[in-house]
């Protein structure tokens, strides 16, 4: 069984092709952080985390700190080992989810490449076609639905609007965006930017103008669990915890209090094999299940693309991180499907 010979992290910054703003704040690049391990057969593995403060709690300078630290951990370790891995790093570094993300992904990205198979198959399935959303930003009415009618251009039939700002501005925006693309399905997040009964009014506000939402996301703080459960119910709308969920016991507390009927996994926040456990629970649970990213690249989205589809078990999927990018790590495509392959998540980034 091979062994982990060497780890190395880098800064990857990756400009986005627009501003990316959304209630907690506005992004101009994703500042990012690429590990790569190696492996004594000389195969390389390849991770990536996307940090962002206000919703995973690290600089990018942490996060790659973190990483290089981590390296002492994986290396000298046999690749096959990687639950174990994965599991020290989690609990020697609890909270520095992108970087232990990028880490986690590296060594099963090498795994899987010295056996030559693709990264769905750890989750069960084979590598399929993943189809994503196209999420629009808090911007003006006018700004949406130009941006909403080059999507569904672009073939998007589902589309997520960034909300929790100002409750009249992000009514507005999403009835210019569903006259723009009528035949949208349409997601909302909030990011945290309302009370439950800002919630139930813009709830109330969207269908009085026959506007069908498919979830509200996340509209109350991250730890406010009673919040979210309020919001739940007040409206008719699916509420999806995000932020809320971080951990496998996260999940078990959201179906405990009955806060939401979707749980949104992120890799970025919980790693591949946590997000396993968590899809785990909410199928127990007959919760619904979607998927979301953090603005990553390409290897973050295949990864991410892989676990989709190995596990089968997503209603919704957000995945367009590298979508918004001004240019990818390697050619990727412009429309809604993610074509995923192997070894590995099958992306090698040309540095």
């Amino acid at each position: 069984m091979s062994t982990v010979v060497d780890v190395t992290v880098e800064p990857l910054d990756l400009p986005l092709s627009e501003p990316f703003e959304i209630s907690l704040g506005v992004q101009h690049e994703a500042s990012n952080v690429l590990v790569t391990v190696e492996t004594e057969e000389g195969v390389k593995g390849y991770g990536e985390g996307s940090p962002l403060p206000p919703v995973t709690g690290e600089t990018r300078e942490a996060a790659v700190a973190t990483a290089r630290a981590a390296a002492d951990i994986v290396e000298g370790r046999a690749v096959g080992e990687y639950r174990d891995i994965v599991n020290r790093v989690r609990n020697t570094f609890p909270g520095m989810v992108s970087a232990t993300f990028a880490v986690e992904t590296a060594v099963l990205d090498a795994f899987c490449r010295e056996r030559e198979v693709a990264l769905s198959e750890l989750f069960g399935g084979t590598p399929s076609p993943v189809e994503t959303d196209m999420t629009i930003p808090i911007v003006d009415p006018e700004t949406a639905r130009k941006r909403a009618e080059e999507a569904a251009g672009n073939g998007y039939d589902h589309l997520k609007i960034k909300t929790g700002n100002d409750l009249d501005a992000d009514v507005e925006r999403v009835a210019a965006i569903r006259e723009a693309a009528p035949d949208a399905a349409l997601k909302v997040d909030a990011n945290q930017g309302w009370s439950p009964k800002e919630t139930a009014l813009f709830a109330d506000r969207v269908a009085g103008q026959g506007i069908r939402l498919e979830l509200i996301e996340q509209p109350v703080l991250a730890s406010d669990l009673a919040g979210l459960a309020d919001a739940r119910r007040r409206i008719d709308v699916p509420i999806a915890a995000d932020e809320t969920v971080f951990t496998p016991q996260d999940a078990v507390r959201v179906v405990r209090e009955e806060a939401a009927d979707i749980i949104n996994v992120k890799l970025g926040k919980s790693g591949p094999l946590a997000v396993a456990e968590i899809a785990a629970i909410a199928n127990g649970a007959d919760l619904d299940l979607m998927v979301g990213c953090m603005l990553e690249s390409s290897i973050g989205i295949h990864t991410s693309a892989h676990v989709v589809a190995g596990l089968g078990a997503f209603s919704y999927v957000d995945l367009d991180g590298n979508r918004l990018l001004a240019e990818d790590v390697v050619e990727s495509g412009e429309g809604p499907i993610h074509d995923i392959g192997g070894p590995g998540h099958g992306v090698t980034p040309d540095r």
